[in-house]
């Protein structure tokens, strides 16, 4: 049976996932006090990805879109609800779907502005369920909405550090996934949260929920087949508990991570539930990062093509 697979790009509308005011983050800097998308950059590599043999853009919307329902968390600059709906019907124009991210992890949730300092309590759960609500809307209602919730036990150097325990934790996601159901769209998270404790992982996480594992440096073997890394050997550990996923690569740091990841994928997980790939050049629509943001379409081009000609007829 053929199944029909998503082939995605990330791209970043906001850019403040990582820190507070006055905290720094590689590629970006520091905080950004407004929104530093630069239109024709983002239109350009747009436009650069359906001859990549994509179908489909992530987008990080973050604070980057003039809420309604939360105009505080809004940034300067935010493009406005008109112009974030016509570049969406553009993107499908240009044959690919948009799928909506909002990343809820408290390690990414800077976002968020003052609610970020209020995890897992009454009003913050009903702004995250407006958030989503209004994003699904945004996006007529897609088919699957990623919600992050990667590195939460694993922050850097931030000005503040919440980590909520394992128990709330589930509880929180959870409550996402619900708001998502509500909404009619899949939840779609971050894998890495199962490197702790696999089985706890597994026995909790909902089959529903559409899981990236990432890893983005080179896939060694052990002698016995098994991968070398927790990190890896967890595309394995999830298609034995029946688990969708898309696998993520980028080429941050090995340009033939995408093809690894590919032949992995086929490898490994079986095709009913191998939904497609994900690629993330982790850098941002600034002009001094175009030609990266280029490279990592062209660097999966050359993986599809490689791993999957026939799919690239």
């Amino acid at each position: 049976m053929d199944y029909k697979k998503m082939w995605a790009y990330l791209m970043h509308l906001s850019t403040n996932m990582w820190n507070e005011p006055g905290a720094y983050v590689l590629p970006s800097g520091f905080w950004e006090d407004h929104l530093t998308t630069e239109d024709e950059v983002w239109k350009k590599v747009i436009d650069f990805l359906p001859g990549c043999g994509f179908n489909t853009v992530l987008i990080d919307v973050g604070d980057g879109v003039q809420f309604e329902s939360h105009p505080e968390v809004s940034i300067p600059g935010a493009w406005s609800k008109e112009k974030l709906k016509a570049e969406l019907d553009r993107i499908r124009a240009l044959g690919m779907t948009p799928i909506p991210k909002l990343n809820f992890s408290a390690a990414h949730d800077a976002w968020l502005k003052i609610y970020s300092r209020m995890v897992s309590t009454p009003q913050y759960y009903q702004v995250c369920e407006d958030l989503i609500r209004e994003v699904a809307e945004l996006f007529d209602h897609p088919a699957y909405f990623h919600l992050g919730m990667d590195e939460e036990w694993a922050q850097g150097s931030e000005n503040m550090k919440i980590v909520r325990p394992r128990r709330i934790w589930w509880h929180d996601v959870n409550f996402l996934f619900d708001v998502c159901d509500k909404v009619g769209a899949r939840p779609w998270v971050w894998a890495d949260p199962c490197y702790a404790d696999p089985e706890d992982y597994c026995k909790n996480m909902s089959k529903d929920a559409l899981q990236s594992n990432w890893y983005y440096g080179t896939l060694r073997k052990n002698p016995d087949g098994s991968y070398q890394k927790i990190e890896v050997e967890t595309y394995r550990i999830l298609e034995k508990a029946g688990f969708d996923q898309v696998p993520t690569s980028s080429a941050l740091a090995r340009w033939y991570n995408a093809s690894e990841n590919m032949e992995m994928g086929k490898e490994i997980i079986a095709p009913e539930r191998l939904k497609g790939y994900l690629t993330c050049p982790w850098y941002f629509a600034y002009d001094r990062y175009y030609y990266a943001l280029l490279h990592e379409a062209y660097i999966f081009k050359y993986a599809k093509e490689k791993q999957y000609p026939e799919e690239c007829q």
